[in-house]
């Protein structure tokens, strides 16, 4: 290029066209260098942990600030409410107290149980039902054990031998 089509007030119009590639590499050089320094430094801090931390707590202080709001309201509450219990667990042993003691002052033959003695006909009645349901339950498991195991009478082949005896491993197998 001549000097004739250069624009007149330009920088590069006194350098040559080596001068001008390289001031452009020049140029080109330093800001890849400013790119890469760049690329450096956010590497560095996406790995650094601190610095992330610290960025999410800057970010989300007023969420954490709630949680921990609540959680400490929780603690708090969980606790008044243990002191109330135990407060209200004495209270209640005393009071159980007194009452076994003036059990026992009123009726020193019944100190051992705070329950009164049940009238005849329910004593009866709960007696009644329990040996209905002993009974009950006996001869279901009768019928039980008759159902699973056989008698030796009905068996056709064993008519010689009248004796008790376990005959389970003789059995033939049934589907």
């Amino acid at each position: 290029m001549s000097d004739q089509n250069k624009p007149s007030g330009s920088n590069t119009s006194n350098m040559s066209d080596r001068e001008q590639v390289e001031r452009t590499a020049d140029r080109l050089r330093d800001e890849l260098l400013l790119t890469l320094e760049e690329l450096d430094r956010r590497r560095e801090r996406a790995l650094d942990v601190k610095y992330q931390v610290r960025q999410l707590l800057a970010r989300n202080r007023e969420t954490l600030l709630a949680a921990g709001g609540v959680a400490l309201a929780m603690v708090v509450v969980g606790a008044g409410f243990s002191w109330w219990n135990e407060r209200r667990q004495a209270r209640i042993v005393w009071e159980r107290r007194g009452r076994a003691l003036r059990r026992a002052w009123e009726h020193p033959d019944q100190v051992a149980s705070a329950s009164r003695k049940q009238p005849l006909a329910l004593e009866l009645g709960r007696k009644l039902v329990f040996i209905f349901g002993s009974a009950l339950a006996s001869a279901l498991a009768k019928n039980a054990v008759a159902t699973l195991v056989p008698s030796s009478e009905a068996q056709p082949g064993k008519q010689g031998n009248k004796r008790m005896s376990l005959h389970l491993m003789q059995q033939e197998a049934r589907a």
